[in-house]
């Protein structure tokens, strides 16, 4: 299983095994992430899920589409060109190491 690392505003680091398929999110709540509210389920309609992509893996990642590009502008904390929904972001593995920071706020 692909391995993604989840980094706090304060530096704590976690390392999940996230099954294929699943999305950066659910991997997040499933277990107990802090920082990641998703308060809409997944469904892009509430930016409380967002992440800032480390810049080694930006390029690596799908494009976003216009609905997730249009909540992001929506997000709490700073908008940053690394900024993702990780309600729409889908482990692959690809994906295996990559590492998101938590932003200090979501609501």
């Amino acid at each position: 299983m692909p391995k993604i690392v989840y980094i706090q505003p304060e530096g704590q680091q976690q390392t999940l095994e996230v099954a294929s398929g699943t999305t950066l999110m659910h991997a997040a709540i499933a277990n107990g992430i802090q920082g990641i509210v998703a308060e809409c389920g997944g469904s892009a309609m509430c930016a409380t899920c967002h992440v800032y992509v480390d810049p080694a893996w930006e390029s690596r990642l799908p494009p976003m589409d216009a609905v997730e590009d249009e909540m992001l502008g929506s997000v709490a904390a700073e908008r940053r060109s690394s900024s993702r929904l990780s309600c729409q972001v889908t482990v692959t593995p690809e994906l295996d190491g990559l590492v998101v920071h938590l932003p200090s706020t979501q609501i």
